[in-house]
């Protein structure tokens, strides 16, 4: 069934099915068929699909018109014209559903086949306002699966009002929930049209508004990831590049917060901030290396009036170095904000710190203000006292060059701003393990003065012993600091910039395609790619994974077993 440029849509009078799935699209023919295939092929077949088409411009309309006409069960309406988002596609689908259950499916995505069957058996066992289940999050460039928030729905529950678990606002998607039709209307609950980051506002009002709802550990949502997509084609949350971007996760903030307030959930509001610290703000503090003294100069206007509203108790549940960064940008000190977002999540230590006798602080400057002072102390972080193997050092490496063959020259500083080495020369190596073979690369790292080292190390990439099968995959050096009989290894960090370099490696029986490159994204590491090549590339690896079978493994062990 089809329907012209015009809403509300008319449907002929039908039986009406069990559950709604709403599938919004633009300019995203090719994708749209696979999203709307995983909703017809659910175990439970008793649904309709509305293709709600925010008015593309390309091949969508026809490819949307085909699928309608090739199964009863699915509808096809389109907007209009562009309203830029995602909430009116999905508003004017609630329009015309015909169903007690409604669901939400983006073009890109995808239903695993049992997703419908699981979510309307928790509504039918309980009566509940919404069923929530996991995410399974795929990496399109990699194929890599993972599940988003996957501690939040671990277990099977009912979860009587959200002021139970405050932490769930951390899993604002929409599109992983089953609603009761009931419950949107009698609250009235729509997609706020005109802005972007429409769910996290949307899920923060269903928490707070639902009675109940009930969680699933089972996926019932395939959310396919394309970080390094171009810039015009990336998702809105991979645009992290624009301002505007800061603007629309700021002014919807806002909104949440006029909702809590409103509705009386304001005892919500230290553990809502502290998911925007965490998740939100973190997202942007992973790009600062990479963003110039303008955008920050830009970024730090939008963010800094929103942050000074935000809890005090929000800032104190963050990790040290996450505090850090927050408390540069909003004393507006830039280029000391893009050091400490380097290596984030990777336990990387200052390159100085300062102490006044209160205090031990970030940085070559003593903080001026109180809030300042509370924020940039890194005395918890132990820099002097950590035992040897644990202690936090900071390791860059200051250029890369091509060597002869297929060896990288590098020159490598290291900062010990705890004065945890001792003076003189230091034992070191850079270790590399692709195929869980260890590569190693000994140097020495000389003093230039107190707490920070320097030493040059060739890494020959064609000794590296990869497995017979080949190996396809990428790895990161580390450096490793030799004291006594302990070891130190850390992550280590690598110009932002510099241009990739391509050999083709023999390390074992395979050919290699070699690639070292920036990391391009988080701490900034130096990358090395191994891409098996030829046509034995295509065998053995499927090969090996088979011989490698836990079932085989297994079986292996039982006759070496039984020949003992």
């Amino acid at each position: 069934m089809t329907a012209p440029d015009a809403v509300p849509l008319t449907v002929p009078e039908l039986t009406s099915p069990d559950v709604t799935v709403t599938v919004i699209v633009y300019n995203d023919a090719a994708r749209l068929p696979r999203a709307v295939a995983s909703a017809l092929r659910q175990t439970h077949a008793d649904i309709e699909v509305i293709i709600s088409d925010d008015h593309s411009t390309d091949d969508t309309p026809a490819v949307a018109r085909a699928l309608a006409a090739q199964d009863p069960r699915v509808l096809h309406l389109r907007l209009p014209e562009n309203s830029g988002g995602c909430s009116a596609p999905r508003n004017r689908a609630l329009e015309v559903a015909r169903a007690p259950y409604l669901m939400f499916l983006d073009s890109d995505d995808e239903l695993p086949e049992n997703a419908v069957e699981l979510l309307l058996a928790a509504h039918r066992e309980r009566e509940v306002d919404f069923v929530m289940g996991a995410v399974e999050r795929v990496r399109v460039d990699t194929g890599r699966r993972s599940r988003w928030m996957a501690h939040l729905v671990a277990e099977r529950r009912t979860v009587e009002g959200i002021e139970a678990e405050p932490g769930l606002l951390f899993e604002h998607l929409s599109t992983s929930k089953m609603y009761a039709r009931s419950f949107l209307d009698r609250h009235a609950l729509r997609f706020p049209e005109g802005i972007h980051y429409e769910d996290q506002l949307f899920s923060a009002q269903a928490y707070c508004l639902a009675k109940s709802f009930t969680i699933l550990p089972e996926p019932v949502y395939r959310w396919y990831i394309a970080p390094y997509a171009a810039a015009d084609a990336a998702s809105i949350s991979n645009q992290r590049h624009r301002l505007s971007n800061v603007r629309d996760r700021v002014h919807v903030q806002r909104l949440i917060d006029a909702f809590l307030a409103e509705s009386g959930h304001e005892s919500l509001r230290e553990d809502k901030d502290y998911k925007f610290l965490k998740h939100d703000f973190r997202m942007y503090a992973g790009d600062l290396p990479y963003r110039d003294e303008e955008w920050l100069s830009a970024f730090a206007a939008e963010v800094t009036p929103y942050l000074d509203t935000l809890a005090p108790g929000a800032f104190a549940r963050l990790p040290r170095p996450e505090r850090v960064v927050l408390q540069l940008v909003r004393d507006g000190r830039f280029a000391e904000a893009r050091w400490a977002a380097r290596g984030l999540g990777h336990a990387v230590a200052p390159r100085e710190t300062t102490a006044d006798g209160t205090g031990l602080y970030w940085g070559a400057v003593a903080p001026e203000t109180d809030a300042a002072r509370r924020e940039l102390d890194v005395t918890d972080l132990e820099l002097d006292s950590r035992p040897f193997p644990s202690a936090l050092f900071r390791h860059e490496i200051r250029s890369v060059a091509p060597g002869p063959g297929l060896t990288l020259d590098l020159a490598v500083r290291t900062y010990d701003p705890g004065l945890r080495l001792p003076v003189g020369p230091q034992r070191a190596s850079v270790v590399l393990a692709p195929g869980r073979r260890r590569l190693t690369a000994a140097f020495r790292l000389d003093p230039v003065r107190p707490g920070v080292f320097e030493g040059r190390v060739r890494l020959d990439l064609g000794a590296a012993r990869l497995p017979v099968h080949g190996f396809g995959g990428v790895r990161h050096p580390l450096l490793r600091l030799h004291h006594q009989d302990l070891t130190n290894t850390g992550v280590l960090l690598a110009p932002l910039t510099f241009p990739a370099l391509r050999a083709t490696a023999h390390g074992g029986t395979l050919p290699h395609a070699l690639t070292v490159e920036p990391e391009g994204r988080g701490a900034g590491r130096l990358q090395v790619r191994w891409t098996p090549v030829g046509p034995a590339a295509r065998l053995l690896p499927p090969l090996a994974r088979r011989l490698s079978s836990p079932r085989l493994r297994r079986a292996a062990r039982l006759v070496r077993g039984a020949l003992r």
